[in-house]
């Protein structure tokens, strides 16, 4: 499941990048591209941070309509020197941006995907530590004139863990904070 979610990001980086080479002759199209890291906290749990791309274009309702991949994982946050369970978050996500033409932009975004807990020891093996992801979320987002964007969320994942009925450590709230270099832009 993991490969075949990882070979899915690298085929739509691959195309992003295809499309940033081209001429530019297009100009309805008018991609934009942005990457950056993600730092995500569940309420009462783990900081966890990673990467994180947004995409959009004028034929995506008027840029109305950001699409979004992320990987965050305790790896590269709490677990990193601790005890911490390591666990891997893999989403894909789509959002409405309100004021799109505006500096400052609410949003709404819904994400699913895939969540792994690696408990590393073999006596925890009865317990689930996967489970899929679907979540909503709500913030705001920030266009700086330099090519830097701030996205701010708080969002509830509708299937959480119990940890009987699914991975214990799948905490229902959590909030984001994503900072975008635009990778692709045209005019």
């Amino acid at each position: 499941m993991k490969e075949k979610l990882v070979l899915s990001i690298l085929f739509i980086t691959t195309v992003f990048c295809l499309q940033a080479q081209s001429d530019g002759t297009n100009s309805s199209w008018a991609p934009e591209l942005k990457g950056g890291i993600r730092i995500q906290k569940a309420q009462n749990l783990y900081w966890e941070n990673g990467f994180s791309f947004d995409f959009t274009s004028p034929k995506i309702a008027d840029r109305s309509i950001h699409l979004g991949v992320s990987y965050v994982t305790s790896r590269l946050g709490s677990a990193m020197g601790s005890n911490a369970i390591k666990q891997d978050n893999f989403l894909v996500s789509s959002a409405y941006h309100f004021r799109h033409k505006k500096e400052l932009q609410p949003f709404a975004r819904l994400n699913m995907g895939y969540f792994c807990a690696d408990y590393e020891s073999a006596i925890f093996d009865v317990l689930p530590n996967t489970s899929f992801l679907f979540s909503l979320d709500a913030g705001l987002s920030y266009e700086f004139k330099a090519p830097l964007t701030i996205n701010l969320s708080a969002g509830y994942n509708l299937i959480s863990g119990k940890g009987s009925s699914g991975p214990g450590t799948l905490f229902p709230v959590f909030y984001q904070m994503s900072i975008y270099y635009t990778i692709l832009k045209q005019k």
